[in-house]
């Protein structure tokens, strides 16, 4: 039996039903208008490219931010049409990509995020004579016959300054091959730190005299300049200037700013000149000098048989403060018949001098000079010839990842000018363990190479990727530590 119902009950519940489903699909296609006529990218957003992409391809209409006061979502109105936003996407992450391809050695290593200020030329490349076509505050990268050298001498040993900037300009320019510890952002928000491009070795090694009737020096009016730029701009009050990175290798440079700029983390040769609030291990980048002899190759590096030379130095012998200890080492070795200790400097043939005498030695003496630190460590590094380092303030780069005690001899000041102590110890030490500590010598010695463009592991490489461990703990203690504790085995 089939009951039928009433006309006036059927048309009741069937008619909200058809408008219901009339209603949805109506909500739907709104839904679907809306989102393409109002998504758009917000060149502000803090949301990430790889989930606007998402939304993107979701057909999402909005995307969302926390309030920053409540911590509620704010709906942020979108303008341009999805096609472009998926476009602009996709090209940017291509490029990206293909800079990075280019730049980097291995795709996945952490990247130190730089911001570099662009400061006008008379605070870097200008220093050397450098004078850019138009408006132009960098040298044109993709020309390596026209970009300024740095001068030689002397000069060349505090020239880190000149090989950061390189390297931060040729980290966005895809036709430059390099290491990949460090890029340069153009967004100082992004960065990890915000590098000063100042050449404060090169202004203070030519411009810290004033000329003609100047009554302040070059160097000077810099530095002031500096100061009241860097105080004046946000990215310095952001953190008082804790995440600022300034080069300043030579013991004289920055001498008139360091103390307003104590809070920046400064790249430095030692700690010698500089109070302890100013400049310190825990914050502060100790960098290698550039070595001045010529580096030898470890398939031409002579063996222990082939350097008949005990212990090898050549320098100035008359020193000041902690340099003193060398007149007394002078005569102490002066007649020792397998012990060369003689006065050098760079000019009648010096450097090519030294270099054939320390590649020809067993040992090479690292004293300290008017400061903790000198440049015949990395000479001795580049002939591999096993340093001896007499300097007990000393404080050596890279050492949270390297431990010299593995090649490298340190003598205690105090012990090293009793008469005979020196050169008993080295006798003592036999061909295995000083070709075990020559061998290692070899390994490591790439890291103290200054390159343009920068290779992976190299000194310019090394300085990015130690300012990046300066954010964790390291094993600095430990390795230095180490430093006198293999006498007790030799």
């Amino acid at each position: 039996m089939i009951l039928k119902m009433p006309s006036s009950v059927s048309e009741k519940r069937i008619f909200p039903s058809k408008l219901l489903s009339l209603l949805i699909a109506f909500s739907i296609l709104l839904l679907i208008s809306s989102s393409l006529s109002l998504l758009h990218f917000d060149e502000d957003s803090s949301v990430p490219k790889s989930v606007l992409q998402f939304i993107v391809v979701n057909n999402s209409s909005i995307h969302s931010k926390p309030n920053l006061k409540t911590g509620d979502p704010q709906t942020i109105p979108l303008k341009r049409p999805v096609f472009e936003i998926e476009k602009r996407v996709v090209e940017e992450q291509e490029q990206e990509n293909y800079t990075r391809d280019k730049s980097c050695d291995q795709e996945n290593k952490d990247l130190l995020r730089v911001y570099m200020y662009d400061l006008p030329a008379e605070f870097h490349f200008g220093l050397l004579g450098w004078k850019g076509d138009g408006n132009r505050t960098w040298p044109d990268l993709n020309d390596r016959d026209k970009l300024p050298s740095y001068p030689g001498g002397l000069n060349l040993q505090h020239s880190i300054e000149y090989w950061l900037t390189l390297d931060l300009l040729a980290s966005n320019n895809p036709n430059v091959t390099r290491g990949c510890s460090a890029i340069r952002v153009k967004n100082s928000s992004e960065a990890d730190v915000v590098f000063v491009p100042f050449f404060s070795s090169l202004s203070y090694n030519r411009y810290s005299k004033p000329e003609g009737k100047q009554k302040i020096s070059l160097d000077r009016i810099l530095q002031e300049k500096l100061v009241e730029f860097l105080k004046n701009r946000r990215e310095w009050k952001r953190k008082g200037g804790g995440d600022h990175l300034v080069v300043a290798h030579h013991p004289n440079s920055m001498l008139f700013a360091r103390r307003k700029l104590g809070s920046a983390m400064f790249v430095l040769a030692d700690f010698g000149r500089y109070p302890t609030e100013v400049a310190n291990v825990e914050k502060d980048v100790i960098a290698p000098y550039r070595h001045m002899v010529r580096a030898i190759a470890a398939d031409d590096s002579p063996p222990f048989e082939e350097r008949p030379t005990l212990v090898y130095f050549q320098g100035a012998i008359y020193r000041k403060d902690g340099g003193e200890i060398r007149q007394e080492l002078y005569y102490l070795l002066k007649d020792e018949k397998d012990a060369h200790f003689a006065f050098g400097s760079v000019q009648s043939n010096g450097v090519r001098q030294a270099g054939k005498g320390m590649s020809s030695s067993k040992f090479c003496l690292n004293i300290a000079g008017d400061t903790p630190s000198s440049n015949r460590l990395f000479d001795a590094i580049a002939t591999h010839c096993v340093p001896v380092v007499i300097s007990d303030e000393i404080e050596l780069p890279f050492e949270d990842i390297l431990d010299y005690s593995e090649f490298c001899v340190f003598v205690k000041s105090s012990d090293a000018v009793k008469k005979g102590y020196l050169v008993n110890l080295l006798r003592s030490i036999e061909r295995d363990q000083w070709t075990k500590m020559w061998e290692r010598l070899k390994e490591i010695s790439g890291h103290f190479e200054y390159n343009y463009p920068s290779k992976s592991g190299d000194a310019v490489d090394m300085i990015w990727q130690t300012v990046y461990r300066k954010r964790s703990p390291t094993m600095l203690s430990v390795h230095r530590k180490n430093r006198y504790s293999r006498l007790q085995v030799l």
